[in-house]
């Protein structure tokens, strides 16, 4: 952590962002300005392949209050939100994406929020401007990840976003976290403390296009369930015995309907039932071998992040 005091910190993890970098920094100081001068934007590069960095420079050397934080590789936005808030050091730190979807107009009201006692202050956003197949998707691992985290507070919300207000105090407690696989919004649900929501407008994306494609989205969405959540295992073993039942009751019925009508020939339902419980065997398997590799890649205790520049 850092010693000298802000009063506001705004951490963006910037990824393929050199378009959106300029007017990025130029809305969040015209709105934070507004509230005080004692501020700092803190812009971490995730690794990016194009000029983000250098737009990034440009602006921390125009700008003392922007600080720039550069990965020595592509992480991933959530240790590199987590690699800004260990160098934030403001008194209330927001979290926003680049893209501009999250609106900077809305810190003061997160602000204000803030100042009625609580600690971490999410938005919800209304409507989503994505595509319906990402929305529905979006809608449909929500709910899913809110059962098997057995979360009914703020995750019953399906549109929480990231765009989020947190205090020095959750901002310590989320530093002290020591989990290697970790998600923004998950790791602040567990960490509890006094909440609230409000809503927000979810602005069109500035420019380009995001850079979550569909395959990265689901393995991230598997991520963040296997890392906060033991209830697959146990879904596992609730479909196994399912199935020993339905085996179980299905010999009975052979033996039955054997003696009834005597011998019947039933290769092909058989050859089925074998490959569908074969498959059922290796997701099982498969489930196991996932979390299995989580605690492998724990027990390896390597840094979360690397730093390869800082400016400011």
């Amino acid at each position: 952590m850092v010693e000298n005091k802000a009063y506001l910190s705004v951490v963006s993890p910037v990824y393929l962002a050199e378009g959106i970098v300029d007017e990025l920094v130029k809305r969040i100081t015209e709105e934070v300005s507004k509230i005080t001068q004692d501020y700092e934007i803190i812009l971490v590069d995730d690794g990016s392949e194009d000029k983000s960095w250098q737009k990034i420079e440009e602006n921390c050397n125009k700008d003392k209050c922007v600080k720039g934080i550069k990965l020595s590789r592509n992480f991933g936005q959530h240790y590199a939100i987590t690699a800004g808030l260990k160098e934030s050091n403001g008194d209330y730190v927001v979290v926003m994406d680049c893209d501009l979807q999250d609106n900077p107009r809305y810190i003061a009201a997160l602000l204000n929020k803030a100042k009625d006692g609580y600690e971490i202050i999410y938005t919800v956003k209304k409507v989503r401007k994505h595509g319906i197949v990402k929305n529905f998707f979006s809608s449909c691992f929500h709910k899913v990840n809110n059962w098997l985290v057995n979360d009914t507070r703020i995750s019953s919300y399906d549109k929480v976003g990231a765009f989020t207000l947190i205090s020095r105090k959750v901002v310590e407690a989320f530093c002290d976290y020591n989990e290697y696989h970790r998600a923004y919004l998950p790791v602040l649900r567990w960490l509890g403390f006094s909440n609230t929501i409000i809503p927000v407008k979810h602005e069109k994306r500035y420019l380009g296009k995001t850079s979550y494609s569909f395959s990265k989205s689901i393995t991230l969405a598997l991520d963040g369930i296997v890392s906060h959540s033991n209830k697959l295992l146990l879904v596992s073993i609730y479909i196994g015995f399912v199935f020993a039942m339905l085996g179980f009751l299905s010999i009975i019925y052979i033996i039955i309907k054997s003696i009834e009508v005597g011998y019947q020939p039933g290769w092909a339902s058989i050859a089925v039932l074998i490959v569908f419980c074969t498959g059922l065997i290796l997701i099982s398997l498969g489930v196991i071998g996932v979390y299995i590799g989580k605690i492998f890649l724990q027990a390896k205790r390597r840094p979360l992040y690397l730093i390869d520049k800082k400016l400011n």
